[in-house]
């Protein structure tokens, strides 16, 4: 008869991962609440009846979001941000892909160094790199273009799209790309059938991050602004600095809804992924 001893690292692998202790799930609570509070004073005030900011909401009226949908201004707007999202999600999409795919396999100091400068973006202040972009666009006579706005945007969303299929190639079988080569495949059309497909659903979640940083971007906008071309961020914040617009709080929430739907639908697609 043998007997097995237990030690606490083989009851560490049998327990699997540790209980979260209490506390850090209410640090976490904590946070979540933080965030997630000034959306519960928005919303609701989106409905109100004033013509003023007025917490609680006096009465309940569509008036708000009516003015939003009619004013061509605020329309104009958010046409733009839709338009330089979509633009900037695809140009960072497209340049941080091939990133990923050419720091895959590149080892040593130049492949850190490079992946140092397109992830640089993520920890500079937003105010540093708007201050950078808008001297240089005003020599390249890009402030108040279409063109300045995507490659700006296009610039800070190439780090999130890096990040993501970089993830994504972390479990990647090099194998495959040797099988193809194998069978006549040509190194493009082995990236567009064997690649691709793939590491897919990395490519789509840097695309949504890229398109979302981009919808939501200011800072970088009130630099690049001009008056036949402004965001929809850039507008909220006129409408709160330069006059008192209450439409700002439907707009917000317009914002709000259509990210958070963005981002549960990028999660409900996953999931589906993950469990077929």
């Amino acid at each position: 008869m043998t007997t097995q001893i237990s030690t606490p690292r083989a009851q560490r692998r049998v327990r699997g991962v540790d209980p979260v202790p209490w506390w850090l799930k209410l640090i976490a609570f904590v946070v979540g609440l933080y965030f997630v509070l000034p959306t519960l004073f928005v919303i609701p005030m989106s409905f109100s009846s004033a013509t003023t900011f007025q917490f609680p909401p006096q009465g309940f009226s569509l008036t708000l979001y009516r003015n939003f949908f009619t004013d061509p201004v605020w329309l104009d707007a958010l046409r733009n941000s839709v338009v330089v999202a979509t633009l900037a999600a695809l140009l960072a999409t497209v340049a941080g892909t091939a990133a990923a795919v050419g720091l895959h396999n590149l080892r040593g100091r130049l492949a850190r160094f490079a992946r140092t400068v397109l992830m640089i973006s993520m920890v500079t202040p937003a105010i540093v790199i708007a201050v950078a972009i808008y001297i240089s666009f005003l020599q390249w006579q890009l402030v108040g273009t279409l063109a300045g706005y995507v490659l700006a945007h296009a610039a800070i969303g190439v780090p999130f799209v890096l990040v993501s299929v970089s993830s994504a190639l972390g479990g990647f079988d090099a194998k495959l790309l040797r099988a193809a080569s194998s069978l006549g495949a040509t190194p493009l059309r082995t990236f567009i059938t064997v690649t691709m497909p793939l590491i897919s659903r990395g490519i789509i979640t840097g695309a949504v991050f890229a398109f979302v940083t981009s919808f939501d971007e200011v800072v970088i906008a009130l630099f690049l602004r001009s008056p036949a071309l402004q965001t929809l961020p850039v507008q909220m914040y006129n409408s709160v600095t330069v006059e008192i617009d209450p439409t700002i709080a439907a707009s917000s929430s317009v914002v709000v809804t259509a990210v958070t739907g963005i981002c549960l639908v990028l999660q409900f697609v996953g999931g589906r992924r993950k469990s077929s």
